[in-house]
């Protein structure tokens, strides 16, 4: 749906290079660093970014993201913070794709309806929302694709061909193959594997597919490359973010620049994928 998205990857089609979408989560450690973090990713090379919308029980993430949610909701950021977040951005970058990932318990609480337009106007393009699966889709995605904005669904290992149809039918945008069993960080994506898989979803949708969960390291994040249409990585970056903190919990001159170090040897690695 979104134009944004569509655009990054008819781009890097032409230019045979995966598109690499890293995570971050809003508000984490502090409004301030978070937005630093933001603005300093697609000069790194973020080709599409996700946003993490902090909640106080995100089911399917590993310790790094949950720790992530945690200090950026002790800084007191709410959806309110994070939709503001994104309009600040929007007025330096009109171009780079941003993607809301998280959990349905916030928006609920916001008014979904309120959020979507909220959303829209901010210039967002997309959302992941983990926790609300296809029989529920009159409760936001199809809102959401009647105001342009795209709904990525979550694929697994564990989704076969019977189910997929009914996961794909109102996906747009992309869609996210979750590489592993389990939570975010704290297993490795297998590329074979993950090739498999990918073969089998392009039997059944001609949308981009990304590859995130379990890629850590340049050379993981290449190896998904080398088959995918995105490669996703967050817990390595905001587990960067946590380890140049201080004893406090507060952000140093090391955080933006460690984490953003990190980022392009990731972008380097996903963009350098099949020119080997």
């Amino acid at each position: 749906m979104s134009d944004r998205i569509d655009r990054c990857f008819a781009r890097l089609r032409e230019k045979n290079r995966a598109a690499f979408i890293p995570f971050i989560t809003a508000g984490d450690p502090d409004r301030e660093t978070s937005a630093a973090l933001l603005k300093a990713l697609p000069e790194a090379g973020a080709d599409i970014i996700e946003l993490g919308m902090p909640f106080s029980d995100p089911m399917a993430d590993g310790p790094a993201v949950q720790a992530a949610s945690l200090r950026a909701l002790a800084a007191g950021t709410t959806l309110v913070d994070v939709l503001a977040l994104v309009a600040d951005h929007r007025r330096h970058d009109p171009d780079t794709p941003i993607i809301l990932m998280g959990y349905y318990n916030p928006i609920y609480s916001y008014g979904p309806d309120r959020f979507l337009d909220d959303a829209l106007a901010a210039g967002v393009d997309g959302l992941i929302v983990v926790d609300l699966p296809p029989e529920h889709d009159n409760e936001l995605c199809l809102p959401a694709l009647a105001r342009g904005v795209s709904f990525i669904r979550l694929a697994s290992p564990t989704t076969d061909d019977t189910r997929l149809p009914t996961v794909l039918k109102n996906t747009s945008g992309f869609v996210y193959y979750v590489s592993i069993t389990g939570i975010t960080g704290t297993k490795s994506a297998d590329a074979d594997q993950v090739g498999q898989a990918i073969d089998r979803l392009r039997q059944h949708t001609d949308l981009p597919i990304a590859v995130g969960f379990g890629i850590r390291t340049p050379d993981q994040a290449a190896a998904i490359a080398r088959t995918a249409d995105a490669a996703v990585v967050g817990s390595a970056i905001v587990s960067t973010v946590e380890s140049n903190l201080d004893e406090n919990g507060r952000a140093t001159a090391q955080t933006v620049a460690q984490t953003i170090a990190l980022v392009r040897e990731l972008a380097a690695g996903v963009h350098g994928a099949r020119d080997k």
